[in-house]
């Protein structure tokens, strides 16, 4: 095909030469799109029609010869500037979508609505687009799957068939379903590009006025695609917009200039459509992403196609600014948010609108949540440069909650705090009167049976400060249960002013893998042994600023309590803290406890190494199905343990693997320890309400020698493997933020730096966010729970396809461990590098994120060394207490 890139912007004067052969392809239509059985109304041009087939000759007579008359409109008299514009953004169950809310959000002056594809049926559709009037322009989002797919696309087919009357703008999969609908072909590219850069060329149009184009223009663009449209299949009715300057791709990293010789010469067949648009409707596709946070320009973009948009309503005489519906008589009900417009049009927006499976429940109703409030006060003492003098954190534990196995015991340790990774640890146990246990399991329900707020609900297990226990039922399920809780506390800011770190005393334990089914997994394949969830409320607990050597003792108690007991723990502590001596030997204090019942020695895999790598090409497979652009594809390691002291694995692990995000907690009667040397925060919430990741993608061994080590570490940072990797997860925990942070906050501070621990190199990123004020920290952490760095993206889709291929439920693996202080803020790890014991077995999960550019036999290799710490820590110090 001959493409003539003339930097022209107007329909009529983007011109294609097709071949003869393309004219006569012919592609049937699926079948899957039925007639509309309600009326359709159109009012933008006073045009009420209400059979099908008229309505669709009349938009044919509409958009006939409209890009002469768009520009005679456009030239004759002046552009009118919409004040803000309204968006339909149709997600396609993409886990990218909320980065194209916010970028909308900050460019249309107003948040866009958001629809699943499957959760409005067409005439629901076709009210809200024509007899209210409600939107401006329409973007379909990214999506796994192919457009061919009817259950991929939803309603994107018949939307981008018949609304010729209004700008629709498709990405990636939209990109692919605009081509589809008119008849071009949608194959396999030549190999799929998940998370890698490509320069781009394009012909000046105007979706890519005021960008660059060509080879080192500076016109980066990031793509995540296995399909791509035949170029040859375009009909006369769709225009190539965009190419790739090349079929190769470039690094995430390099500068804007780099050295051609990187590229090889193609001719134009060989290059990949990267863009496209109708002749005679205001349609676009992009295959790439413009709302990657590596994409050039991607912000332009999305300014273009407002400045497309307002040219289009401008030209169209019947439908004035002032014209412009701005509010409902009635609450719309869009899925599970409710959205209601103000009288001024800068606020008519929703206080929340979240359109995934599962709501964001209480958000507007928080006074029904709280019907017993608790009214919390905090007492703390500070004792200045002591932690050293008096051993560390290590012996602080140990002469405090170390005895009788330390039973009932949460230690969340900082034992990496090298560069400033982590500052704050936090220890304690069993003690006060509003001390207590939760322990949730999931139920037993069929997955027909689940919906999809709840995960189909569970049993929960509150033991009190006395040891009483009650067990109830839980329909809401266990998010459910920790915001209500939370939002029933009631607190004095001034309590903890002048404390440095973000936990006070609240709630302290894990989130299992498993919950996935109240954040939008349709069910889990595999039921846990484990809890699914297990907190300890504290009340009582020391803090240890490692910056400043500095030690805090705080109790939190019930504000009506009399003044004694309020202090009594307070001043004993403080007075045991100050007069304790350094430990003079680094064991545990607790004795070693081996007996002779048999135990293996050494951990079994669940999965061989060929099952493994056959798991990795049957990711590969799914990858270039476009059904994922990453799966994180994981298995787990057991091993028998008898008696062996959980502390000591514990103390022998932090010492060979520190971490940032460690962590020991042991629910004694759950008979359940975890022992975790994690490098990773999941998310965080400070007092300002700033929201924080840092998902860790890429990891390479430590090398044996200083040269070895330097020559590995640049090897990783220069991986494009790697880099697409992170990227993805990057981009991914963008989207997860974007759900609910204020439009334009969502921000990386810190993009793929890498950071080197004990025994491995990681590939680091940080994304930042401002919370939205109407959000709770539950909120926020089922909008992106679980980590994406442990499912990979589009993130539902990925874990359904996980499920079929793990043998196994991950439990506490690939869930969070942290921290939800009484005042809502919050610090949570992805649970990897640990050791997990339940009755009297070891169980080590590890796993690695699967590309296309994976090595089957390398992902068996990675997942091999990111076990390596915790089983070793297991057999090494077993290995010592038999010789001693």
């Amino acid at each position: 095909m001959n493409f003539n890139f003339n930097p022209h912007s107007n329909y009529s004067e983007i011109t294609s030469n097709y071949p003869e052969s393309s004219q006569s392809i012919n592609i049937n239509k699926p079948q899957f799109i039925s007639s509309i059985k309600a009326t359709d109304i159109t009012k933008r041009d006073s045009i009420q029609v209400s059979s099908h087939d008229a309505r669709k000759v009349v938009l044919s007579s509409q958009m006939e010869g409209l890009g002469t008359r768009f520009i005679e409109k456009s030239l004759s008299k002046p552009k009118q500037k919409l004040e803000f514009i309204r968006t339909l953004l149709i997600d396609n169950y993409d886990s990218y979508t909320y980065n194209i809310y916010q970028e909308l959000s900050v460019v249309n002056g107003l948040p866009p609505v958001v629809v699943r594809n499957d959760e409005w049926t067409w005439e629901e559709a076709c009210y809200y687009i024509y007899e209210e009037r409600a939107f401006d322009n329409i973007v379909i989002s990214p999506g796994p799957g192919s457009p061919a797919c009817p259950a991929d696309i939803g309603i994107c087919f018949k939307l981008l068939l018949e609304c010729g009357d209004i700008p629709i703008l498709g990405v990636c999969l939209g990109h692919q379903a605009l081509g589809y609908v008119h008849g071009a072909n949608v194959v396999h590219a030549f190999e799929p590009v998940h998370g890698r850069l490509s320069e781009i060329q394009h012909n000046g149009c105007k979706l890519f006025h005021d960008i660059p184009s060509g080879k080192n223009s500076g016109f980066k663009v990031v793509r995540y695609h296995s399909l791509v449209i035949d170029p040859k299949s375009l009909p006369k009715e769709l225009i190539p917009l965009a190419w790739t300057c090349s079929t190769d791709t470039i690094s995430s990293l390099v500068d804007q200039k780099f050295d051609q010789s990187n590229y090889v010469e193609t001719t134009p067949d060989n290059k990949v459509l990267m863009g496209i648009m109708h002749s005679t409707r205001p349609h676009y596709g992009l295959q790439f992403h413009p709302e990657s946070i590596a994409t050039c320009h991607g912000s332009r973009i999305f300014k273009n196609f407002r400045e497309i948009t307002e040219d289009f309503w401008g030209w169209k005489d019947s439908c004035s600014v002032n014209d412009r519906k701005l509010k409902y008589n009635a609450c719309m009900q869009v899925g599970n948010g409710s959205w209601e417009f103000k009288d001024n049009p800068r606020r008519s927006y929703l206080s929340f609108l979240d359109t995934n499976p599962f709501d964001i429940y209480e958000r507007a109703n928080s006074s029904n949540l709280r019907n017993d409030v608790k009214f919390l006060k905090l007492e703390w003492r500070k004792i200045e440069n002591l932690c050293s003098q008096i051993g560390g954190a290590k012996n602080i534990f140990l002469e405090l909650f170390g005895d009788e196995k330390a039973e009932n015991t949460f230690w969340l340790d900082s034992s990496s705090t090298e560069k400033r990774r982590a500052r704050f640890s936090f220890m304690g146990g069993k003690g006060g009167s509003l001390w207590k246990q939760i322990t949730f399991r999931l139920s037993d329900l069929d997955p027909s049976e689940i919906t999809s707020t709840s995960g189909g609900g569970g049993n929960i297990t509150i033991e009190n400060a006395q040891g009483l226990s009650t067990t109830t039922f839980l329909e809401e399920g266990c998010f459910h249960f920790m915001n209500k809780e939370l939002q029933s506390i009631h607190y004095d800011e001034k309590d903890f002013q002048g404390l440095p770190f973000e936990f006070y005393g609240g709630y302290v334990g894990y989130l299992g893998y498993g919950l996935k089914v109240e954040c939008g997994a349709p069910y889990n394949q595999h039921k846990a042994k484990t809890p699914d969830a297990c907190f300890f409320f504290v009340d009582n607990l020391i803090a240890i600023d490692h910056s400043n050597d500095d030690i805090y003792v705080l109790n939190l108690h019930d504000q009506t309590t009399k003044t004694k007991t309020k202090t009594t723990w307070v001043n004993d502590v403080y007075q045991k803290l100050i007069t304790l001596k350094p430990s003079s030997t680094t064991l545990p204090k607790v004795q070693y406890l081996n007996n002779n019942k048999k135990t293996e020695s050494t951990f079994l895999s669940d999965k061989s190494e060929e099952q493994y790598i056959k798991d990795v090409e049957k990711c590969q497979e799914f990858i270039k199905d476009g059904e994922s652009y990453e799966l994180c594809l994981t298995t787990q390691m057991r091993k028998k343990l008898g008696d062996s002291n959980r502390l000591g694995i514990y103390l022998h692990l932090r010492e060979k693997n520190p971490a940032p995000y460690a962590a020991w907690l042991n629910f004694s009667k759950e008979d359940l320890t975890i022992c975790c040397s994690s490098p990773e925060r999941f998310l965080r919430l400070d007092r300002d309400g700033v929201l924080e990741a840092k998902p860790i993608k890429g990891t390479i061994a430590r090398g044996s020698t200083p040269h070895e080590d330097y020559m590995l570490k640049s090897q990783l940072q220069h991986s494009e493997k790697d880099q697409a990797e992170n990227l993805m997860i990057v981009d991914l925990l963008r989207n997860d933020l974007g759900r609910v942070c204020d439009p334009g906050s969502v921000h990386v501070p810190r993009l793929m730096d890498v950071e080197s621990y004990a025994t491995v190199h990681t590939m680091v990123s940080t994304v930042q966010g401002k919370k939205r004020s109407n959000l709770t920290a539950i909120d926020c952490v089922r909008a992106a729970f679980p980590g994406g760095s442990m499912t990979g993206a589009p993130k539902l889709r990925s874990m359904e396809l996980l499920d079929s291929l793990e043998s196994c439920s991950r439990g506490i693996y690939s869930g969070c461990i942290g921290f939800f202080s009484y005042n809502q803020t919050f610090d949570l790890n992805i649970v990897i590098r640990t050791v997990v014991v339940h009755q009297g077995e070891a169980s080590v999960g590890a796993g690695g994120a699967i590309v296309s550019l994976s090595s089957p036999q390398e992902e068996y290799k990675e997942m091999v060394l990111k076990s390596r710490a915790p089983v070793n820590s297991v057999l090494e110090y077993e290995q010592k207490s038999v010789e001693q």
